[in-house]
């Protein structure tokens, strides 16, 4: 079985407006699909993003047991599809942020 993949994109530059926009438009959205497997699609941003980030999907993770929450970062492509892909079929992975170069 696939997992859901939610697109987390086009959120704002600043990391606090991003962290904000995310909680408010797309959790409620992460945590319906959680209890199955889900990884979340980020656009790439600076290292200021990376603890909102880190923090969310690692509480969606913790809450979604025993389905697994990770993400990716970086732009769409074959990159991209490779990384949820292995994201998708590997079992023993939860809580992770892959980031794309």
């Amino acid at each position: 079985m696939s997992a859901h993949r939610l697109e987390a994109r086009g959120l704002p530059e600043a990391p606090l407006d991003a962290a904000a926009a995310f909680s408010t438009r797309l959790v409620a959205e992460a945590r319906a699909l959680a209890p199955g497997d889900l990884v979340i699609l980020f656009d790439h941003a600076d290292h200021t993003h990376d603890s909102w980030r880190r923090a969310a999907v690692e509480e969606l993770a913790r809450e979604g047991v025993p389905g697994r929450v990770n993400a990716v970062v970086g732009p769409a492509g074959e990159g991209l599809e490779q990384a949820a892909t292995y994201l998708e079929r590997a079992p023993g992975v939860t809580g992770q942020i892959f980031s794309l170069a």
